[in-house]
């Protein structure tokens, strides 16, 4: 099964693609989708789905997981990372229905077995998992691929956390 891992954001996307076969997890590719900060927040969003749907073409996941928004204290944040979730909610949907979300808490959980567990620890479970020499980089590249591996680890075909 190949997973699309997103950590959402409108200046950065992180982007994480597996493959889980029978329980071997490898990585595919990864990386962030960045828009420039003085652009509209239109043109910004435009420039998140036309990436996200190249990401489709290229590599044609099957499961989507995005993580969950959690409280910003800056509230313009949250609604223009709110909004940046909304476009790539709906433009993987297009392309594919099987849309799951998790919180960082159960990201953390399904990583390291603790939820909550510091950055670095998912960072190193992520490398470990994927078998990788170094931590991804950059760390939102790092976090779609925790979502991914997230996906992978909870069985899902229970469908809790489907959109």
């Amino acid at each position: 099964m190949r997973i699309l891992g997103i950590d959402p954001g409108y200046g950065i996307v992180g982007f994480g693609i597996i493959d889980n076969n029978l329980g071997e997890i490898n990585v595919v590719d990864y990386g962030v989708i960045e828009t420039d900060k003085s652009l509209s927040l239109p043109e910004r969003l435009n420039i998140i789905e036309k990436a996200l749907i190249e990401i489709f073409e290229t590599y044609s996941p099957q499961v989507v997981a995005v993580e969950e928004l959690f409280y910003f204290k800056n509230q313009k944040t949250i609604i223009q990372v709110a909004e940046a979730r909304g476009v790539i909610i709906q433009t993987c949907y297009s392309r594919c229905k099987n849309i799951f979300e998790y919180t960082p808490l159960q990201i953390k959980q399904a990583l390291t077995g603790v939820g909550r567990a510091e950055k670095a620890q998912v960072q190193f479970m992520t490398k470990t998992i994927l078998n990788l020499s170094s931590i991804p980089k950059p760390d939102d590249a790092a976090d779609a691929l925790a979502v991914a591996i997230c996906h992978s680890q909870i069985n899902s075909a229970l469908n809790e956390n489907r959109i």
